[in-house]
């Protein structure tokens, strides 16, 4: 492991905070060399969220575009950076450094890059596991390359991390089904739908009576992130004391987000669910009580028998 170059840190501190204001403050909190690394990390994630919508930092959304065009050009890109070609700038070179300072396992970006081509090809999620697969692609491996940029390597708390993006890619579902479904994608479970009797697509108005099935369906969808976010817990008293504050504060932060959209019930889509920067510091504080004690304590509570709720595809073939 090398250390990472440091000079880099301003521009990937301003991909993020452009990219998630839910997460910005919460990766402040890493220490210093950790903080850059995950930085670049995010970088890179942001921009294939960004070349496969059309997006610039998460915001607007181009259906015109050849998805799978750019999913095989990230592909190109990011296989140039694990081999150290990608240069001295910009999202590739972001990765190129943090695989020269971790060694990062590249079946984690190719599973992330999976992700991008589900959405690329117009996936059906009929099942709530098909849901999680996708959840899993897109912000659960997300999770086991944070964890490993925090320098954890063991499988059942990298499973932990792994939890914990699927609670908040579960969350922002929730949050933005509204939107999602007016841009043609639909990520809850077309069986949860069909039971609740609730329809949505671009062509399908999200008028109160369909608001209030909707919110029916968001809310079991809520009890599942849930699960996820208290499974993850179990795996922050095995990290460095700042990395467990960071990451205690954004499952607040995410956590606060679900609450509300539950709160709010039909009226969850009627404008955006966001934390405020009051509400963000007040459980950062929070977390930093609660880092102190997990990781001086050993534990947080006793551990379920089941060492995480979902078994990432690349653990398992890592072996």
């Amino acid at each position: 492991m090398t250390a990472p170059d440091q000079t880099h840190g301003q521009a990937s501190d301003g991909s993020i905070r452009a990219g998630s204001k839910s997460f910005a403050l919460a990766s402040r909190l890493f220490a210093p060399p950790t903080r850059v690394l995950v930085w670049d990390l995010y970088t890179w994630c942001r921009h294939c969220d960004d070349v496969v919508d059309g997006q610039v930092s998460g915001q607007g959304h181009d259906p015109h575009v050849d998805r799978a065009a750019r999913v095989a050009d990230l592909r190109q890109g990011t296989d140039a950076a694990f081999a150290g070609q990608a240069g001295a700038a910009g999202p590739f070179a972001a990765l190129q450094r943090v695989v020269r300072a971790t060694d990062l396992p590249v079946a984690f970006t190719r599973d992330h890059l999976d992700g991008f081509a589900m959405d690329a090809a117009a996936r059906h999620y009929d099942t709530f596991a098909d849901t999680l697969d996708y959840c899993y692609h897109v912000a659960g491996v997300v999770g086991l390359m944070m964890g490993w940029v925090m320098g954890v390597r063991d499988a059942p708390t990298l499973r932990r991390a792994c939890d914990l993006g699927i609670a908040f890619q579960l969350t922002n579902i929730a949050r933005d089904v509204g939107d999602d479904a007016a841009a043609g994608r639909i990520y809850l479970p077309a069986r949860w739908l069909d039971h609740a009797q609730v329809r949505l697509g671009p062509d399908e108005p999200l008028d109160d009576r369909t608001a209030a099935g909707l919110a029916r369906v968001v809310s079991r969808l809520l009890d599942e992130a849930d699960a996820y976010y208290r499974s993850a817990r179990y795996g922050v008293p095995r990290l460095p004391w700042r990395s467990a504050w960071a990451v205690a504060t954004a499952s607040h932060v995410y956590g606060d987000i679900g609450v509300e959209v539950r709160r709010r019930g039909a009226h969850a889509w009627r404008e955006r669910v966001v934390t405020g920067t009051p509400a963000k510091v007040a459980r950062a504080l929070q977390a930093a009580f609660e880092a102190t004690w997990a990781t001086t304590a050993g534990t947080m509570a006793p551990a379920p028998a089941r060492h995480g709720l979902f078994t990432p595809p690349a653990l398992v073939m890592r072996g």
